[in-house]
């Protein structure tokens, strides 16, 4: 069995002692610019279609089935619900608190042209902005996490000047078809289900009814919901606990699910939710990690056709939870954190995903033509827990040392993420490790500090390759999203776009300017933004090189709270694969 149990925790280790020696100035800038101009395009009226159960045939089941099926239907409702009902949940995972106000799951909507905007799109902008997220098509019988929804993708397609469309749809993974067949949720949460005892009866009951053939779960349990990858051709909605999905981007701008994609056969397990796509080859890196057995870890590589051309084994002493990873030119960079897989937490009344104090945070630095786990060099560092890398390179150093540096934000205490009642509040601080690759040792310190940075990118053009910008949202109050930063690495400056009162968005978006030259400011960024006092959605789109909005696209429908979005250009789509 190979089971994710989590895919998109932000757990971290204990608060560091290090202290960095370097102090960098930093000076902001804060830009409120609500804009003027505005171009009504009134949306034309619709009704939006909620993604039904009575769309999914029920399995066809004998009498047997039927009766074994009810049987357990009783077991959970009778004592299993009435148990969990009994239980004080923890706040992190209530559905009552994590369902509210913009948390609270949307209907799927269709394609909606003629939208309102303010300001003027870039002509430059040609393409389809979409942005993954949790979107739980059944009321919770137990307890729920913000992570743990049916995945959902946003939308909304720009053909430079003024004109927009949007929509969302559901990812139809496995699981949900398999639960909108049965009419309710049966495939444990991650997060929310899969804590002590009680999480053993729920995958218990799982297997008793996959066991009968009410689910394949050979077809894949994942929710598809943490981040999208567009790579030869196809848009790939990915969370660590499955294979990716394909969906395919119609030519109105609507989205369709084409399946589970396993690279033509190549693909045995899970893949994490942030592979990595060279921008001078086109080939695409990855992990893929196994909790119950030895290799724990492996490191894949497909060309830009989608061969696979390498599969390391890499024998990791615990199964780590690994979110993310860096690349550079010449090399990866794999973190191996304290959060690691205890299963047996389980039976003790616990979590199967712990903080191991004791042990020590550490980068693998491993050449990408490498063949063999042999070949990679590991280099402790102590004081740094991460989930998000947002770039790595190569530089040699004034002594003439060959140092990796990679961007990062880590992240302190991991209780106050996970429990609500902790008393240290999150901080994420946007860092820059050192890994020296001749003395084997490595140096951390603090870009900005006093502001949480999470959620963003650089300029995909220049992944792997030295950086001096990075663009990333505001998060706060965690984990909502007040506004957007661009921090210049070289300086410490940062120049910051405020959203203004009770407006937050989500990561931000790089997306380059195709007509101009590669410049890391000559771009623009985007975000959904949610206005809770007026109860509106936008997508805003600020210029990179002022910070500065020059256009507002009104939804015409709520945009929930969610996680990883990308920008797809024109002359991507065009390449798009038809299956």
């Amino acid at each position: 069995m190979h089971l994710s149990l989590s895919h998109h925790l932000f757990f971290t280790s204990i608060p560091s002692t290090h202290k960095s020696t370097t102090k960098t100035p930093i000076s902001c800038n804060v830009l409120l610019n609500p804009l003027k101009k505005s171009l009504p395009s009134p949306a034309p009226p619709f009704s939006p279609t909620k993604f039904s159960p009575e769309y999914v045939p029920p399995p066809s089941l004998g009498p047997i089935q039927k009766l074994a099926a009810a049987a357990l239907d009783m077991v959970e409702n009778s004592i299993l619900i009435k148990l969990e009902k009994n239980k004080n949940l923890n706040p992190m995972i209530d559905p009552a608190v994590q369902l509210q106000g913009n948390y609270a799951p949307v209907q799927e909507v269709p394609v909606q042209t003629g939208l309102e905007v303010t300001g003027t799109i870039p002509r430059s902008i040609r393409g389809v902005y979409l942005r993954n997220g949790g979107n739980t098509l059944f009321p919770p019988t137990g307890g729920h996490h913000f992570f743990d929804g049916d995945g959902m993708i946003h939308a909304v397609t720009l053909k430079g000047g003024e004109s927009a469309s949007y929509a969302c749809r559901f990812t139809k993974t496995n699981r949900l078809l398999a639960e909108a067949s049965l009419g309710k949720p049966f495939f444990p949460k991650p997060i929310g289900e899969l804590q002590g005892r009680l999480g053993l009866a729920r995958l218990g009951l799982f297997y008793a009814r996959t066991a009968i053939g009410l689910a394949d779960s050979g077809g894949g349990m994942g929710v598809a919901n943490v981040a999208l990858t567009y790579f030869n051709g196809r848009l790939l909605a990915m969370s660590e606990d499955d294979l990716p999905y394909a969906v395919r981007i119609r030519p109105d701008g609507d989205l369709e699910t084409t399946g589970r994609y396993d690279f033509d056969g190549q693909l045995r397990n899970s893949m994490i939710a942030h592979p990595k796509v060279d921008p001078a080859t086109g080939d695409l890196y990855s992990l893929s990690y196994n909790v119950i057995s030895q290799p724990h870890l492996k490191f894949l590589k497909f060309d830009k056709n989608g061969k696979m051309t390498r599969e390391v084994g890499i024998s990791l002493q615990q199964p780590t939870m690994i979110h993310d990873f860096a690349m550079t030119q010449s090399h990866v960079v794999i973190p191996d954190h304290q959060m690691v897989f205890k299963l047996s937490e389980m039976i003790q009344g616990g979590l199967p995903v712990v903080h191991d104090p004791d042990k020590v945070s550490r980068f693998g630095v491993m050449s990408k033509i490498a063949n063999h786990e042999s070949m990679i060099q590991w280099i402790d560092v102590p004081d740094c827990f991460c989930f998000h890398i947002w770039n790595a390179w190569e530089e040699v150093d004034d002594h003439g040392h060959r140092v990796i540096v990679v961007i990062n934000s880590c992240l302190t205490p991991m209780e106050s993420l996970y429990f609500s009642d902790s008393n240290n509040p999150l901080k994420a601080e946007l860092s820059e490790v050192r890994l020296n690759l001749d003395t084997g040792r490595s140096t951390r310190r603090v870009i900005v500090s006093g502001i949480n940075l999470e959620g963003g990118q650089v300029d995909k053009h220049h992944l792997g390759k030295r950086t001096r910008y990075v663009y990333l949202a505001i998060a706060e109050p965690w984990p909502k999203c007040s506004g957007i930063a661009k921090v210049d690495l070289d300086t410490g400056d940062v120049a910051k776009y405020l959203y203004g009162s009770r407006k937050f968005g989500g990561e931000v978006c790089f997306v380059p300017n195709e007509d101009e030259d590669e410049d890391e400011e000559e771009g623009f960024l985007m975000s959904f933004l949610r206005d809770e006092e007026r109860e509106k959605s936008e997508l805003v789109i600020l210029k990179a090189s002022t910070m500065t909005q020059v256009a507002s696209v009104k939804i015409p429908s709520r945009v929930p709270y969610g996680f990883h979005g990308t920008f797809i250009s024109a002359q991507e789509l065009a390449k798009q694969s038809l299956f």
